[in-house]
C-alpha cells in the first residue's frame, strides 16, 4: 500500500500570488503566556493537540525521530483517527533525515504531511541548504496558537544534557489566533477565506502601535517575495523609539549595518542596551561572526553577555516596558535574507516584564559579560580570519542569490507505507 506525502518546492505555496502583498494588523485583547524551553512548550502544545476537535496546523523546521518526535507522531495519528484535520508542514532540510516508515505512519492515519523543498542527497550530502522553511507555528482549532523558536526535538529538553538548547515561544489565545490560523492555512497551500485582518500593502499597518490596550499582538513574517525585510524593519523601528532599555537574546547574531547602527545609536542616547549571545554555540562560525561586531558595539556602551550554560537558541527581544517580539527569526543573513520566518510583535507590559525577568536571570547567573575596555583583536587576526569571516557573512545573501530560485509548485510524492 502506498501513501501520499506532498512535497512543496517553493518559497511560497501555490496561492502565494494572492497573499504576498497583504499584511496583518494589530489585534488587541489576547492572552499571552511565555513558554521557556521544551519542558513548558511541549506540555502545552501536546495538551492542546490532544484536545483538538477540528484541526491541527503545524509548521516546523526540525522534527527528529526521538522521544519528542515519537510523542508528537502518536498525538497527530490519534487526532487524525478521531476525525481531526491534521496538516504537518516540514522543512526538507531540517526534517530530511525522517524515515519513510515514520512519515508513512502519519500519512496512513490521514495526516497530510508536506515537505518543503525536498532534495535528494548527492554523494551523501544534502543540497537544499538555503531558503529554508524556518518557521515554528502550531494552531489548534483556530482558537489557540503557539509561535517561537522551539523545534520538535529532544535537544530542547534539559535531560538531553549539556547540549540542550535554551529557547522561547509564546502561547496565544484571542483575536490574533485568527491571523495565525489564516497565515498557516495560506502557507500550507490550503484554501482560505478572506480575513479583514489582512490589508493591502499600500495600507500596511504601523509596526509600532500607540494603542493603550493590553495583549496587543501583530503577526509579521519574512518571505522571498514582498515581505523580505519586515522582521528586520520591525527591529529597526522599535530600536529607534527605545527610551529606557533594550534586551536582545538571539542565537545567531550578524545583522546588517542599519540594524547595528540603531543598536549603537540607542546606547549612545542613554538607553541601557543588553545583547545576550551564544557563548557555547552549536555552530562555531556563529560565535566567530558575532565577535567581529563586539568592538563596534562595546565602545558605544552596549552591554554584551555570552550565555555559557548551554547553547542559546532563542530569538526574542524587548524594548522599554511594553514592546516584545518572539519568533523563529535569528538576526543573521540566513534569517534576514533567505529563510521563511515568522515572529509576533507584542505590546503588553506583563509579558514584557516576564520576558525581561527571565532574560535577567540568564544575564546575571549564566553569562560572562564582555568588558567595556576589551582590547581589540590582534591585528593579524583582524587582517586574516576576521576579515574573511566578516566579509563572507556580509555578502552571503548576495552570493546565495546567484543560486536558482525555487518555482512555486506542489508536487505529490508517493512513499511506500510500512506496517507498524
Amino acid at each position: 500500500m502506498s501513501v501520499a506525502v506532498e512535497h512543496i518546492a517553493t518559497d511560497q505555496p501555490p496561492d502565494a500570488s494572492k497573499a504576498r502583498d497583504l499584511d496583518y494588523g494589530w489585534q488587541e485583547g489576547n492572552q499571552l503566556e511565555l513558554l521557556e524551553n521544551g519542558e513548558a512548550y511541549f506540555a502545552k502544545v501536546f495538551d492542546a493537540m490532544r484536545e483538538a476537535q477540528r484541526e491541527i496546523l503545524l509548521e516546523t523546521f526540525i522534527l527528529f525521530e526521538d522521544k519528542v518526535g515519537h510523542e508528537l507522531k502518536s498525538i497527530l495519528i490519534e487526532a487524525a483517527q478521531r476525525g481531526v484535520k491534521v496538516v504537518a508542514s516540514l522543512d526538507g532540510f531540517g526534517c530530511g533525515e525522517l524515515s519513510p516508515a515514520f512519515l508513512g505512519e502519519l500519512a496512513q492515519a490521514g495526516v497530510l504531511v508536506q515537505m518543503f523543498d525536498p532534495a535528494p542527497k548527492i554523494l551523501g550530502v544534502r543540497t537544499n541548504w538555503f531558503r529554508r522553511l524556518h518557521r515554528k507555528i502550531v494552531v489548534v482549532d483556530a482558537t489557540v496558537a503557539f509561535i517561537g523558536g522551539i523545534n520538535f526535538s529532544a535537544d530542547h529538553l534539559a535531560d538531553f544534557g549539556p547540549e540542550a538548547k535554551q529557547d522561547y515561544a509564546v502561547h496565544i489565545i484571542g483575536p490574533a489566533v485568527a491571523d495565525l490560523h489564516h497565515f498557516a492555512l495560506a502557507q500550507s497551500g490550503r484554501q482560505v477565506r478572506s480575513r479583514r485582518g489582512w490589508r493591502r500593502r499600500q495600507q500596511r499597518p504601523s509596526l509600532w502601535t500607540t494603542a493603550n490596550g493590553e495583549g496587543l499582538v501583530r503577526l509579521i513574517y519574512r518571505d522571498n517575495l514582498q515581505h523580505r525585510d519586515d522582521i528586520e524593519e520591525a527591529y529597526i523601528h522599535a530600536l529607534s523609539k527605545a527610551q529606557k532599555r533594550v534586551v536582545i537574546a538571539n542565537a545567531y547574531f550578524f545583522p546588517g549595518y542599519r540594524l547595528l547602527r540603531e543598536i549603537r545609536n540607542a546606547a549612545r542616547r542613554g538607553v541601557h542596551v543588553q545583547l545576550i549571545m551564544q557563548g557555547q554555540p552549536d555552530v562555531l562560525l556563529a560565535k566567530l561572526a558575532a565577535r567581529m561586531l563586539y568592538d563596534y558595539l562595546l565602545k558605544d556602551g552596549v552591554v554584551i553577555h555570552e550565555y555559557c550554560q548551554r547553547p542559546l537558541h532563542g530569538k526574542v527581544a524587548l524594548v522599554d516596558d511594553e514592546w516584545s517580539t518572539v519568533g523563529s527569526s535569528n538576526l543573521d543573513p540566513l534569517s534576514l535574507s533567505l529563510n521563511l520566518e515568522a515572529n509576533v510583535l507584542i505590546r503588553d507590559r506583563a509579558f514584557n516584564q516576564q520576558l525581561y525577568e527571565r532574560l535577567e536571570v540568564l544575564a546575571k547567573n549564566h553569562c560572562q559579560t564582555m568588558p567595556e575596555n576589551r582590547k581589540p583583536r590582534l591585528w593579524l587576526w583582524r587582517l586574516t580570519v576576521g576579515f574573511l569571516v566578516f566579509h563572507v557573512m556580509r555578502h552571503f545573501p548576495a552570493l546565495t542569490g546567484w543560486l536558482p530560485a525555487h518555482k512555486p509548485r506542489l508536487k505529490p510524492f508517493e512513499s511506500q507505507a510500512h506496517d507498524c
